[in-house]
């Protein structure tokens, strides 16, 4: 064969459009399935919760943090590494006063088997010196000492009867006092020494804020995509890069739902990161598919995509591949911190670099496109300036 009859060579992509619109289908049932059973495993970012980056004076095994987190009664504890081998970050869905109520739970059965905390509120306002008052059933006076709430955690302490129940009233919240009572169980169980950098609070609020405005940024760009296509293409084609937009985002989706993979701020980065990549990989087809159909006066539409398709392959693979090089890299070796935002640009490049293939060209050619639909409207009274 030639070098001219292998530059001629074709490949007929669009012979295969039932198959991969029937995958195409298969892949949106499963995530969308996926999505309503399963919903998606939101993290610290969406739900709420405690964030606590502490210090080790020596290389942190987090196996054992993450066995130590999970005794301690901590809601969905994460530990991982964050910068070097001594420092961890630990999150958990929740307040770490949740932790410190198991932890008063665990020594009131030591002391007074019957007795339980039953509320935690804050302390009077003329009791300026203490922030919480701790309500306990069960137990007398005299039980609630030093062993249950000790001063080098909850600072100063008032108890007092309040009729058949127990209040104390505490100078540090169950927040403070907890932190500082996991720091020194962490130091005896790992056997270092423990200091702590940072500490903070997300509330739910402010989670179901982020998650509501991320998802509506999404719809935003999506409707600011259809607009623009449609601008500088034609209808037809903004129909078919919305799809493919749509079809990316819901598969990346349905993937981090399928296998429960943790979905915070950055993963929700890089979903809007695959709707750029995309959308720009789609863009290229639909620019060498429009210049075709001006260009080439035989051939249906299919011929045309065909065309089109096979001219842009070796810029779609060679920038495909290249990024998903990059991707496995920080998947590997970047840390558990950027992996979810890592696996989810990998999906959504295998995904969308298909999709511009087989969802945005397929929609084309459902929804016939012609070369008629690319021309420029005559203008009225063309016929007659023409006239001699």
């Amino acid at each position: 064969m030639s070098s001219k009859q292998a530059d001629n060579k074709i490949f007929n992509f669009m012979g295969a459009r039932i198959p991969a619109t029937a995958l195409s289908v298969i892949l949106l049932v499963v995530s969308i399935g996926a999505l309503a059973v399963n919903g998606l495993k939101f993290g610290l970012d969406f739900t709420g919760g405690a964030q606590v980056e502490v210090s080790f004076s020596q290389p942190a095994d987090i196996p054992e943090i993450r066995t130590i987190l999970n005794d301690e009664g901590l809601v969905n504890p994460v530990a991982v590494l964050f910068g070097s081998d001594t420092e961890v970050l630990i999150r958990t869905q929740g307040a770490m006063s949740d932790g410190g109520e198991k932890a008063l739970e665990r020594r009131l059965q030591q002391v007074a088997p019957e007795a339980s905390l039953t509320s935690v509120a804050r302390a009077p306002r003329d009791r300026g010196n203490y922030s919480q008052s701790l309500t306990f059933s069960g137990a007398s006076q005299s039980d609630i000492d030093e062993t249950i709430l000790p001063s080098k955690y909850f600072g100063s302490i008032e108890v007092s009867a309040a009729g058949s129940d127990v209040v104390a009233l505490i100078e540090n919240s169950l927040d403070t006092a907890y932190t500082g009572e996991l720091l020194d169980v962490l130091s005896a169980k790992t056997g270092s020494e423990v200091e702590l950098r940072r500490s903070e609070y997300v509330g739910p609020q402010i989670g179901a804020e982020l998650r509501d405005e991320g998802g509506l940024g999404m719809l935003v760009a999506l409707a600011v995509v259809m607009l623009y296509v449609a601008a500088r293409f034609q209808f037809k084609f903004s129909v078919g890069a919305v799809l493919a937009l749509v079809h990316d985002v819901i598969i990346v989706l349905g993937f981090f739902a399928l296998f429960q993979v943790d979905f915070d701020l950055t993963v929700l980065a890089a979903v809007l990161a695959v709707i750029g990549y995309s959308l720009n990989d789609t863009i290229v087809v639909f620019d060498r598919i429009r210049e075709n159909f001006r260009r080439m006066r035989k051939g249906s539409s299919a011929d045309v995509i065909n065309a089109s398709l096979t001219q842009t392959l070796e810029r779609t693979f060679i920038t495909s591949l290249t990024t998903l090089l990059v991707l496995v890299m920080l998947f590997i070796f970047g840390g558990e911190l950027i992996s979810g935002f890592a696996l989810a640009l990998i999906v959504g490049v295998v995904v969308g670099t298909y999709s511009s293939i087989y969802v945005s060209c397929n929609t084309l050619m459902w929804m016939h496109i012609v070369k008629e639909d690319l021309m420029p409207p005559e203008k009225e009274g063309s016929e007659i300036d023409e006239m001699p």
